[in-house]
């Protein structure tokens, strides 16, 4: 049903389309919608037997193929494309304005006018006005966005909870986005001399810095597609019998494997960016989970669990 109906949109949408580009090349045309060549000529075999009641030659959609470009010489009333649905006006607002609020993006004027231009063709179907902000403390994120503007070096103090340490480092912003719910501040490391992702809500404290953001030109932007973290075959793997309570790693981390084991358990299996970070994952999550493997994740865990049972020990004698 839904393969049908995205064919009737698009056939509705593409009398207009073609109106307005008389001798547009079949390639170009597939190219601008979205479909295969193949595709397009099926569409246009079927416009040709649609039309107005009667349906007679008069009354049919016609149009004139002249080698591999077409005209629309007869449109039967089609046209005017559609108009956005409420919901499909709203996704587009949103995005745009989503679009626009991202530092670092380019032609941020365009993109207004473009939304400009959609609110006023979708009139009341796109509702009241939309307000869209990143997230996290707006403004912090106001400030990065002008120093990435700016081109501004900036001074940061920032912690690293993979390795539960807090450092001071100088950076050269290039742009700032949004993975999932967080905000990313992307910037070249002097000290690392890489490209790194620092999270916003993590960084303690910045200042501009009196020199201009200078990425070497082997910095590239990180593929964020999939996510932050990309594991590699090089990192540790760990695995963990977890509980009902502690299934929810297994969407909020990338895991290798998960196998249902008896009594509403599940073996999870996935990559860390070091041990150290799995130990306070694990510590963490407390009774909902055990460490299977590897031995030394099952030795430093045992170990800071019994340093901590012993604390709630009653001194002697008392």
């Amino acid at each position: 049903m839904s393969g049908s109906a995205d064919r009737l949109s698009r056939l509705l949408n593409l009398v207009p389309y073609l109106l307005s580009r008389p001798g547009i090349a079949v390639a170009e045309a597939a190219g601008d919608l979205g479909v295969t060549e193949r595709q397009l000529r099926d569409d246009l075999e079927l416009l040709w037997v649609c039309g107005l009641p009667g349906y007679g030659p008069g009354d049919l959609i016609d149009m004139a193929l002249d080698g591999d470009r077409v005209t629309i010489t007869y449109d039967a009333g089609i046209d005017r494309p559609l108009r956005l649905t409420r919901d499909e006006a709203l996704a587009l607002v949103v995005a745009l304005r989503l679009l626009a609020e991202t530092p670092g993006v380019g032609h941020r004027d365009a993109i207004e006018r473009a939304l400009a231009k959609i609110e006023s063709a979708a009139g009341d179907e796109a509702g009241p006005p939309v307000t869209v902000r990143l997230p996290g403390d707006p403004d912090r994120l106001g400030a990065l966005r002008g120093a990435v503007e700016r081109r501004c070096a900036l001074r940061i103090t920032y912690y690293t909870a993979a390795r539960d340490v807090t450092t001071d480092r100088v950076v050269d912003p290039m742009r700032v986005l949004v993975v999932g719910d967080r905000a990313y501040l992307e910037a070249w490391c002097r000290r690392a001399e890489a490209v790194r992702l620092f999270r916003v809500d993590r960084i303690d404290a910045f200042a501009e810095l009196a020199e201009v953001a200078a990425p070497p030109s082997r910095a590239r932007p990180t593929d964020v597609r999939d996510g932050v973290f990309h594991a590699t075959p090089d990192q540790p793997l760990i695995t963990l019998r977890v509980s009902r309570g502690a299934r929810w790693i297994t969407e909020y981390y990338p895991c290798e494997e998960v196998r249902d084991e008896p009594g509403e358990h599940w073996l999870v299996s996935l990559r860390a960016s070091d041990l150290g970070w799995a130990r306070r994952l694990v510590l963490g999550l407390g009774p909902d989970v055990t460490v299977v493997g590897p031995p030394e994740l099952i030795e430093t865990v045992g170990a800071e669990a019994r340093t901590a049972l012993a604390g709630y020990e009653e001194p002697v004698g008392c």
